[in-house]
């Protein structure tokens, strides 16, 4: 308990720190015009306009921006989840599935996701489509990538005494490998949460009508470097609260290498 409030207090001392410095060298200093670096005070206020019903100069609330990248965010990354760890479980698991997906994986898995939003316009257009696509394919390669690594970590002499006991192939599959991959699997779950979620705003600042990507593009193009501190501040805010939920999901699930 000592050694959490300690990290507490150090975490907390290093914003109160951050925000020292920024206050310094803007309000009191002022080594910065406020059209490079605002306050914060003035980041403050700009994100208290956008919360409570500001439309300017983006044309929608903050609210608005969460909601609409939240949706295509959590779309994309659950179609990436729901595709990718299975498939990387089945390219670990059946010879013939490796030797006819691996080939093509590895040829794609190089390619930026964000290369493919040039393509992805012609295709779907500037719409949700497109953006959910981005998202898929980024959540889906780090799924793939963590469950086959998982899945190939299988101890060998696990396997044999489930076969000494009469174990079929799916159920050695599904109570010898998967329950031993699964902190692995759950490592993925984050990984491509994190890359989904980059994903999106860069998508939505080359190619979109909303959403927080879009919000700071809009505020970058009006010269408003409050509003584009917001978005910036919002984007961490919600990265950081995803990634909590699924570390208290994986202290829940995940026990000691394996599933409870």
């Amino acid at each position: 308990m000592k050694r959490k409030k300690k990290y507490l207090w150090l975490s907390v001392l290093s914003v109160c720190a951050a925000l020292g410095v920024w206050e310094l060298v803007t309000d009191i200093l002022q080594l910065m015009p406020s059209y490079m670096l605002p306050s914060p005070a003035a980041v403050v206020e700009a994100f208290i306009y956008k919360l409570t019903g500001g439309v300017n100069p983006d044309g929608a609330t903050l609210w608005q921006h969460i909601s609409t990248s939240l949706k295509i965010a959590l779309g994309g990354y659950t179609a990436g989840v729901v595709i990718g760890v299975p498939l990387g479980i089945a390219m670990a698991w059946y010879k013939k599935v490796d030797l006819f997906v691996k080939p093509l994986f590895d040829l794609l898995r190089p390619v930026p996701p964000l290369a493919w939003i040039p393509l992805l316009i012609l295709w779907f257009g500037i719409g949700y489509s497109a953006k959910v696509a981005v998202i898929f394919l980024s959540a889906m390669i780090a799924c793939v990538v963590n469950s086959y690594a998982g899945i190939k970590q299988t101890r060998q002499v696990h396997i044999w005494v489930a076969q000494t006991f009469g174990a079929s192939d799916l159920e050695i599959l599904f109570r010898v490998a998967i329950p031993t991959a699964w902190p692995m699997i759950f490592t993925g779950l984050k990984t491509s949460l994190g890359s989904a979620w980059m994903a999106l705003v860069a998508a939505e600042l080359l190619a979109s009508t909303s959403g927080l990507g879009y919000m700071i593009q809009m505020a970058r193009q009006m010269g408003r470097a409050d509003i584009i501190i917001v978005g910036m501040f919002v984007i961490g805010v919600i990265g950081s609260l995803m990634s909590g939920i699924l570390d208290l999901l994986g202290k829940k699930f995940v026990h000691r290498g394996g599933s409870k």
